[in-house]
């Protein structure tokens, strides 16, 4: 190997530069006229950054622009410099350990003399022994990348990028012979497109053809003298089948060599008697092999003074052999290891003249690093120990690595609460201890209350910190020897072993309930929230982890039930509950599939003024096959909790959309028709345009629909909420804000929304002419507020004559309620409301027509 050639006599002389304002497509045009891999870009004759070819993976080639930004934008810096005196396999080091292609070779000045590459070395490495007598398939990149001729240059440039490939193999289409034309693109390719970009061209008009290939069984030699001989830099290769195999380049060529080094190296080291009678030339050979070795070695003599360390040793430890010559290796010694540590290590390599463990040392700079060390007793012809030689690679990162993935494997990365999997571990251990000594444990599953409220109106990064101070403080109310998981969302389970008694559960259930329900600060807002319990008992409720996790999941749900921010325990019957709630869960994802027993009632909503008809609420109903007429009071959260509710959404569109073309179709005079839009379906990226496109559809004018929302739906994201609502009210549709006055109420943003009407929420209505005097006043403060912002105010809920009464007071402009309109179907409403419109007389806002509202 030629390790000791001075790479002055290698490096390419001349240093293609330009200046950093320099447009890329320039530089580009530079480097491919130059036939150069890279060029360098200065600033007042100093060097400060470098563009390669591997850099053009990065470009854009879909953005045009992206050919003309200024080439500093783009470079690679600082760039990596070696001295003009370094050798070769200093050079290859420096490359392998700082992963760069280009070194810029320099003086004693820093004045830069040239540019060494990968390719240099590999074509100056001396590798024709190793070339000679290896075959292709040991060094050929075994998965290369393979495009479509029909893919695009800008789509196949970003795959190269994602899969870090620096050539692809094109197919190019079907030969004469039936066999695929094969075509590549390379690194250098791409400079050459962005001088001269030819537009995103299918890759099959720019691919470089024929493709040279090589068998897998031809020798290396052979393949690196078709690269040299054509001037290329990939060959693909040809299995056995005909088909491609593999790539191949000088990369892997290169790359197949140093790990021939490495092995050689160890070689050398386990035959260490063989090693010693070698000539003088073979030592040199090996120190050469050693010095450029990414192990670090270390060799003393017999009594373990040091007589020689590789460029690794100081690279990794800090020190030179100059600091370290003459002293011991204990100058390494971290402290972490005692003496019976050391003692073994030395009996072992007396017995059998190697020792291999794990040893923590420190650094010059005082830190710790582990090593994984191989150390061998090297003897004369006598069997005397002459020599230690130590071997050892740094594992601190890889160790660090492993403990991550072991850790994330096992705890949940927010809360870093243990995870499902070893919460079972857990809960099974504790099983077998308790059955062992005839204990009884308790799992207990929370769900926290109201958390999706807070998710969806304060925004996620809020939730999970919520989330960690719900986790920290019920950490904090458990036993010593309990267990706290999280499963996932806001659902946690807690482990408690050695229950004696139930009164035990039930007292840590509390602590439980009591400090989830303490208030509440982040981030400026103040609020509470509640938590909701189900206790499961080993052995009464079952005997595995999986039954007790769901005896607990179902007496949860049961707590939910039954009025939240509380525990109840399992009972048999509390599992029929859980079928049946996922069998629901199930009805309802197959009656959004197919959009069976789904139907719109609408329910009008009369001007306070007359009692006419001004517009309608479309409310979905759904008829359950088996279970009749489903509340959606019920089936409405379900679809929230299953990830329903927005193809739902779309669905009740559609059907509102269908029916107000047939009421056109009819002949009828259609009123506006209010749609409710659930907070997920809201914040869609492409909701308006799904709307646009349902009208056109439809042939529907924008201002027959409106669409209403909860404030608490605009409350965390104003400014894009806002966007929205203005893009929905430009193609002319209204909007409503609904249960106003029951949420995060905020006068600030309210008139910034450019919506049409607030609708005050039923439960104020409802208290009108009660004890709840504050109903009254809420009610007016809500109706002038709306007319001096210019929205009408809907009253919700009205069912009695005296709030219709009431209500006259304060001004409101729409009522809507059972008092005079329940929701009824689109053929009674078409009967009752569209047809009459213009034959109904006015009534007065005390004389309804009281039969027909009985009736719907």
């Amino acid at each position: 190997m030629s390790q000791d050639l001075p790479i002055s006599r290698l490096m390419q002389a001349g240093i293609l530069h330009c200046s950093p304002d320099t447009p890329l497509c320039d530089a580009a045009r530079r480097m491919a006229t130059r036939h150069c891999s890279s060029i360098v870009v200065m600033e007042d004759e100093r060097a400060i950054g470098i563009w390669t070819e591997h850099d053009a993976l990065m470009v854009d080639f879909s953005d045009i622009h992206a050919m003309r930004i200024p080439i500093s934008e783009v470079m690679s810096h600082p760039v990596s410099t070696i001295s003009a005196q370094a050798s070769l396999g200093e050079a290859a080091m420096q490359l392998q350990t700082q992963g760069y292609r280009h070194l810029l070779v320099v003086d004693e000045r820093g004045t830069g003399l040239g540019i060494l590459s990968q390719t240099d070395i590999a074509l100056n490495q001396g590798l024709e022994p190793y070339l000679r007598l290896r075959e292709v398939h040991n060094a050929m990149r075994a998965t290369p990348l393979v495009l479509s001729g029909n893919l695009l240059l800008g789509e196949a440039a970003k795959t190269m990028r994602r899969q870090r490939q620096d050539a692809a193999i094109i197919l190019c289409g079907a030969g004469t012979d039936e066999q695929d034309v094969l075509g590549i693109i390379t690194e250098r390719d791409l400079v050459r497109f962005i001088a001269q970009h030819p537009g995103d061209t299918p890759m099959a008009e720019l691919a470089s053809q024929p493709l040279l290939t090589v068998q897998e069984s031809d020798p290396l030699i052979h393949a690196r003298d078709l690269l040299i001989d054509n001037r290329i830099r990939h060959l693909a290769v040809i299995g056995h089948d005909k088909r491609i195999a593999g790539l191949l380049g000088f990369r892997e060529m290169l790359a197949g060599a140093e790990h021939l080094y490495l092995k050689d190296l160890r070689d050398a080291l386990e035959q260490r008697d063989q090693a010693l009678a070698q000539s003088r030339q073979n030592l040199q050979l090996a120190e050469r092999v050693i010095d450029s070795s990414l192990e670090g070695i270390i060799i003393t003599d017999a009594q373990t003074r040091i007589e020689f360390v590789n460029p690794a040793f100081t690279q990794m430890t800090g020190y030179t052999l100059e600091e370290i010559a003459g002293r011991k290796p204990t100058v390494l010694a971290s402290g972490r290891q005692d003496e019976a540590f050391y003692h073994s290590m030395w009996e072992a390599l007396k017995e059998h003249g190697y020792w291999r463990g794990e040893v923590w040392n420190r650094r010059k700079s005082g830190e710790l690093y582990l090593e994984l060390l191989t150390i061998t007793a090297i003897t004369d012809d006598q069997g005397e120990t002459q020599h230690y030689a130590g071997l050892f690679t740094d594992i601190t990162h890889m160790r660090e690595n492993e403990e991550q993935i072991r850790h994330l494997a096992y705890y949940d990365p927010l809360t870093r609460l243990p995870n499902r999997r070893l919460l079972d571990d857990r809960i099974s251990l504790a099983i077998r201890h308790a059955h062992r000594y005839a204990e009884q444990l308790a799992v207990v599953f929370i769900d926290l209350d109201h958390f999706k409220q807070v998710n969806d109106t304060l925004g996620h990064a809020l939730g999970d910190e919520l989330l960690l101070q719900v986790s920290e403080r019920m950490r904090e109310k458990l036993r010593e020897d309990d267990t706290l998981a999280r499963l996932g969302g806001d659902e946690f389970i807690a482990l408690l072993p050695g229950i004696t008694e139930f009164e035990e559960v039930a007292l840590v259930a509390q602590r439980l309930i009591e400090t989830v329900s303490a208030p509440f600060s982040i981030q400026n807002y103040d609020f509470r929230i509640g938590c909701s319990l189900g206790i499961s008992l080993y052995p009464a409720d079952g005997e595995h982890a999986e039954s007790l996790v769901q005896c607990a999941d179902a007496a949860m749900y049961r707590a939910k039930q039954e009025g939240r921010n509380t525990y109840r325990l399992y009972r048999p019957e509390m599992d029929i509950q859980a079928r049946n709630h996922l069998s629901l869960e199930t009805d309802l994802r197959n009656t959004v599939e197919s959009g069976q027993g789904l139907e719109m009632v609408y329910q009008p909503l009369l001007s306070s003024q007359d009692g006419s008809l001004v517009s309608a609420e479309a409310l979905l109903r759904w008829h359950h096959p088996t279970q009749g007429v489903i509340s959606p009071a019920n089936f409405i959260p379900l679809a929230e909790r299953s990830g329903l509710i927005v193809p739902l959404g779309n669905h009740i569109i559609d059907l509102v959309f269908n029916q107000l073309q047939a009421w056109i179709a009819q002949g009828l005079d259609p009123v506006p028709i209010a749609i409710n839009l659930s907070a997920r379906q809201f914040w869609q990226e492409d909701l308006t345009e799904q709307i646009v496109t349902k009208l056109k559809a439809h042939d529907l004018p924008p201002h027959l629909v409106s669409f209403e929302l909860t404030e608490s739906t605009l409350l965390n994201k104003k400014a894009q909420g806002i966007e929205v609502l203005e893009r929905l009210r430009d193609i002319g549709c209204h909007i409503a804000i609904d249960d106003f006055g029951t949420g995060y109420s905020s006068l600030s943003y309210l008139q910034d929304l450019p919506v049409n009407t607030l609708k005050i929420d039923r439960s104020f209505v409802k208290t009108l002419g009660g004890d709840k005097r504050g109903s009254s006043a809420i009610v007016a403060a809500v109706a002038g507020l709306g007319r001096e912002l210019g929205l009408k105010v809907v009253a919700e809920g009205v069912e009695t004559e005296q709030q219709w009464q009431l209500l006259g007071d304060h001004q409101v402009d729409l009522i809507q309620g059972f008092l005079h309109g329940k929701p009824v179907s689109a053929d009674f409403f078409t009967q009752r409301w569209l047809s009459k419109r213009e034959n109904t007389p006015s009534a007065a806002l005390g004389c309804p027509p009281q039969p027909e509202r009985m009736q719907q």
